[in-house]
């Protein structure tokens, strides 16, 4: 009987470690698990879209971009799309991009381009870059995408535009990174991922707070309502998930999740580039209006104390003999291990990743908070001069 005697200690974990999976359980299926329920109820005809496509602008910014240019624009300006436009803002590249957008205008007629004025001081480049081609743009319906990600499929825009209803003002699409080599590829190819099931997971439980840049959508008559982006001007960033973050509501926000409509991101070579733009946004990220980046805070901190509660189950188990104790903290923690790999590993694959989380994934689980708790730090002993315009 002793066996199933437990001493003070180890109720204490056992029910820590039972607790936190519980909230973990609500955390996965609750919010992580919405793309693949929103892709399901897709299947059966239970998302109504339109059956207009309504003239748009694709819009995007390039600085020193003309080796992607080569490789995206194409696959931009050759979507199966009654009439768009696609319009680059050449922001002060001293690369041939230049000449290569004059070449492709040449070849496709409704292809256009501009140029942020070398004279342009204080402000943020890309915001004004972005303000250029809002204004240049012809049509009612913005769709921004960055040029170092090329479409999934040449129906893209259709699918973006299949959620254009009459109450809709911004359309959030999906962008991820290709399964490449490499552990930093498999690092930031997680991480997209799972910010991915985060801010789309809250969209689609009608909780929208942010979007990202590289595939987006909204109305041109509500960037002149918010006044571009002059709320936060003396921010580097913003330009995409902050302002998202302040016009977002249930009722005029849906979710584009067919794996034709995703962008899949170049991949990245060097951890310093991926390093700063995750800074970026976090600087960014302290503007938020909401509960949602609090909601996501208590998950990861309740994802460490469901590590550290097994742990010391597992280990309290094997150092007193008491393998009962041991086996009931491990079963716990591969229950949740089981959860996982379902989750993530069916909604990578409908969002066309091609890579499988197995073993990986308690690392990269792991390694994820650790990482942004480092993050976090880093921008904290930043100048405040790094984030703002210059």
């Amino acid at each position: 009987m002793e066996t199933f005697t437990f001493n003070t200690v180890e109720l204490i974990l056992l029910s820590a470690a039972g607790i936190l999976f519980i909230i973990q359980l609500i955390y996965y299926f609750g919010l992580d698990n919405r793309i693949h329920a929103h892709n399901k109820a897709v299947r059966k005809e239970e998302v109504h879209f339109s059956r207009e496509l309504p003239p748009l602008s694709v819009i995007l910014c390039a600085r020193n971009e003309a080796e992607n240019l080569r490789k995206i624009l194409p696959a931009i300006l050759e979507q199966d799309y009654p009439q768009f436009e696609v319009i680059v803002i050449n922001d002060a590249s001293t690369d041939e991009t230049e000449d290569i957008l004059g070449m492709m205008e040449e070849k496709y007629p409704h292809l256009y381009h501009s140029f942020t004025p070398e004279s342009a001081r204080y402000i943020s480049h890309k915001k004004l870059a972005l303000t250029l081609g809002i204004k240049a743009s012809k049509h009612d319906w913005l769709v921004f995408t960055e040029t170092n990600c090329m479409p999934a499929s040449n129906q893209w825009l259709k699918l973006m535009a299949r959620n254009f209803t009459p109450q809709t003002q911004i359309v959030l699409g999906y962008s991820g990174y290709d399964r490449t080599k490499g552990w930093l590829h498999k690092r930031t190819a997680f991480d997209t991922l799972f910010q991915s099931l985060r801010y789309l997971g809250f969209a689609l439980a009608g909780k929208p707070y942010m979007g990202i840049g590289r595939n987006l959508a909204y109305r041109k008559e509500l960037f002149f309502q918010q006044k571009g982006f002059s709320k936060y001007l003396n921010l580097q960033r913003g330009e995409d998930d902050l302002f998202i973050n302040q016009l977002a509501t249930p009722s005029n926000t849906r979710v584009e999740t067919d794996i034709n409509a995703t962008t899949r991101i170049n991949p990245v070579y060097r951890y310093k580039e991926w390093k700063e733009e995750k800074i970026s946004y976090m600087a960014t990220a302290r503007y938020y209006q909401g509960i949602q980046r609090y909601l996501l805070g208590f998950e990861t901190f309740s994802r460490l104390l469901f590590y550290v509660s097994c742990i010391a189950g597992i280990a309290s188990g094997v150092l007193n003999s008491h393998w009962l104790v041991a086996g009931i903290a491990l079963l716990i923690w591969l229950l949740r291990f089981i959860m996982q790999i379902v989750v993530i590993n069916q909604t990578a694959k409908e969002m066309g990743g091609n890579r499988k989380y197995y073993f990986s994934l308690p690392l990269f689980d792991l390694l994820q908070p650790i990482q942004s708790l480092n993050f976090k730090i880093c921008r904290f002993f930043r100048g405040k001069g790094d984030f703002m315009r210059r």
